[in-house]
């Protein structure tokens, strides 16, 4: 089994704290002090923006991995012309010393870019602003009993705000819009939902929102209800203004008891799982677009060949097909995507992919597939844009 592991337990437990205390407020609570606005009319406020040369013009070549053993390479380009947005919020990743993170793109931003936004550019116009999330630091701090002076924790939703005002004012002129976000990012775009869409009429112009790595609240059997009283979950590729959630784990290793993930408080309320291989429930195949290799700022180990003998890989994304399939699971472990792994040991190709949480040499089950919930699906969720892009225009033309 190929798993992940950990340069430091806190840089994982810290995702999980980020996403608690987003989730506990319904508003963002009232900061310490009063900070200036960021200037979202700025190009360097945003990560991406439409056109630019940015965190979201990267390369994103990948080789594919047959079963057989056979390489081949897929390329990638955006679509200038693409008929709707996405707005994204990436997930705890500052690594900067204050307490809130600053408005400069660091590496680990500009990597959860491409591991996470940027190829939804071949379906819409990209807008990732930059805002000042609770950083690492101040968690880690946090964790040990002594936070640091200053903190703000409803900063970083009120930069995501008024980024979001800002866009729909100067830049949607009516589209539609996907938003897209990862742990503490969904838990931002979660509020962001419940304060400003939902029952609201900007809801019309909701494509979708995929909000991944992140317990949504539903009622059991109900697809509305709990976290919002307007958008359901989606259930056909040609449905909009819904909800894509989940939360993912190996078949062959549910939640445990203590699992941070697919458990939510009540008993006729569960943790939302739409499988964006198979959104008419089920199972299906899930295309994955997987890093091929270790970053300078990534907590995996290296991967071993993807292929027996080893080959050369010299592009930043790597593609099995065949390998993973996806269904929804809801037991009395909790409600989740479970993945399976169908390697075959007779097969030049690997049999596993990375994606544990690994300390002490043991998993960490409550984990399950965390940091991959967003690429581990990379190819379904982007086609599933694409479909409901064109169900959307469909119907504006109706109207």
């Amino acid at each position: 089994m190929l798993r992940y592991s950990i340069v430091t337990l806190a840089f994982i437990i810290l995702l999980a704290v980020a996403e608690k205390n987003l989730a506990q407020s319904q508003t963002p609570s009232a900061p310490a002090a009063t900070q200036a606005k960021n200037d979202y009319s700025k190009a360097e406020s945003w990560l991406c923006r439409p056109g630019g040369q940015d965190a979201c013009a990267v390369d994103l070549t990948t080789t594919v991995v047959a079963a057989n053993g056979k390489l081949t390479q897929e390329k990638w380009s955006a679509n200038p012309k693409a008929p709707i947005d996405c707005f994204y919020v990436y997930p705890t990743v500052s690594l900067d010393a204050t307490p809130n993170s600053d408005m400069n793109a660091g590496p680990e931003e500009k990597n959860v870019i491409r591991a996470q936004f940027a190829r939804f550019g071949s379906q819409c116009r990209v807008f990732a602003p930059l805002y000042r999330q609770i950083t690492l630091t101040a968690l880690r701090a946090g964790m040990a009993g002594k936070p640091m002076a200053g903190l703000d924790r409803a900063l970083g939703y009120n930069d995501v705000v008024d980024a979001w005002k800002h866009y729909l004012a100067n830049d949607n002129q009516g589209r539609g819009v996907v938003l897209i976000g990862h742990s503490q990012g969904s838990g931002v775009l979660t509020q962001l939902i419940r304060n400003e869409i939902d029952g609201k009429p900007v809801q019309e112009r909701i494509v979708s929102a995929m909000l991944l790595g992140t317990n949504v609240v539903v009622p059991k059997g109900k697809d509305v209800g709990g976290s919002f009283q307007s958008m359901p979950l989606c259930r056909a590729a040609n449905q909009t203004s819904c909800v894509i959630a989940y939360v993912t784990f190996r078949a062959n290793v549910p939640p445990p008891a203590n699992s941070r993930f697919g458990r939510v408080t009540g008993e006729d309320r569960v943790a939302a799982c739409v499988n964006p291989a198979a959104l008419g429930g089920g199972s299906g195949e899930l295309r994955a677009y997987l890093s091929a290799r270790r970053t300078s700022t990534s907590s995996a180990a290296e991967p071993p060949p993807w292929v027996t003998p080893a080959q050369p890989i010299n592009t930043p994304f790597v593609s099995v097909p065949g390998l993973l399939t996806a269904e929804c699971v809801s037991n009395e472990k909790g409600s989740y995507l479970a993945v399976t792994v169908r390697g075959n040991p007779e097969d030049p190709r690997a049999d596993d992919i990375a994606g544990d949480v690994v300390t002490g040499g043991q998993v960490q089950a409550d984990w399950g597939l965390h940091l991959i919930d967003v690429q581990i699906a990379m190819g379904n969720l982007v086609d599933i844009v694409g479909q409901q892009a064109k169900a959307y225009l469909a119907r504006q033309k109706k109207k």
